[in-house]
């Protein structure tokens, strides 16, 4: 990859999303990273990763909730930069309860980040990719895309949901040097995953060390979480021209979870 081209990573200040932003950086993309927020310290990741990598980076505020502003994000780096080469749906959010008591607004929130923004930033860059006559988008799902737990009933939609756009996409674009398709992370210690631990706690009567072990590790055979460099990685190959033939599936870097 060279400098020319750039990569719009959504939900990109921290955890799995900045370890992408870096990864990308790393092999001369420009970079877009984005959240909901607009804090100095969101502009200054930005500035960190075009410091480190020498190449240029700019923090675009966008709600991935909102249709409008997911498509505005994607046309805000095509202005700054000229061009979207890479999209990276990885925004996400987490509610653990079970279905008759899930809240509404938590399951409508995290079917429209996690699911709804894809659509929304896909729609927007796959005309500049046919333009430019190449495109990679990469779908952070999950392990829970592929197989269900208890209690997680909008995530697992919304994942289950993101593999089956994947494979749409894919399609609708493999004569046009575009490819599209999924990483599924199994638990990776992210801010996001930690902030899960209490509520699965609750929902399990569990104390903090039982619920990594029991719950969250159980069902990786390796036992061992998912660094965030892992998927990077996995990102960056997908990207590159080596994988310019795959198309329309997926990665599982899930310690084997979904082996079983």
């Amino acid at each position: 990859m060279t400098s020319t081209r750039t990569a719009v990573v959504t939900g990109s200040t921290s955890g799995i999303g900045l370890a992408i932003a870096h990864g990308l950086a790393a092999e001369g993309c420009n970079i877009v990273v984005n959240s909901f927020s607009d804090r100095p310290g969101d502009h200054a990741i930005a500035e960190s990763v075009a410091r480190e990598h020498g190449v240029g980076a700019l923090y675009v505020q966008a709600d991935m909730s909102k249709a409008d502003q997911c498509r505005t994000l994607v046309t805000r780096a095509a202005k700054e930069f000229g061009s979207v080469d890479i999209l990276v749906n990885n925004a996400g959010i987490q509610h653990v309860a079970p279905v008759e008591e899930f809240p509404t607004e938590k399951w409508d929130a995290i079917v429209a980040i996690n699911l709804t923004s894809a659509f929304h930033t896909s729609a927007a860059a796959i005309p500049l990719m046919k333009t430019a006559g190449w495109g990679r988008i990469v779908n952070i799902a999950s392990a829970h895309g592929l197989v269900a737990s208890p209690f997680k009933s909008a995530y697992v939609a919304a994942k289950h949901g993101i593999m089956g756009f994947t494979k749409t996409v894919a399609l609708e674009v493999a004569r046009s040097g575009i490819t599209c398709n999924a990483v599924c992370p199994g638990y990776v210690l992210t801010p996001l995953v930690e902030a899960q631990i209490p509520d699965q706690m609750k929902a399990h009567n569990m104390d903090r060390d039982t619920v990594i072990r029991e719950v969250m590790l159980a069902k990786q055979p390796t036992k061992q979480f998912v660094t965030v460099d892992q998927i990077a990685a996995a990102v960056s190959f997908l990207c590159s021209e080596n994988a310019a033939q795959i198309n329309g599936t997926h990665i599982s870097v899930d310690g084997g979870w979904t082996a079983e």
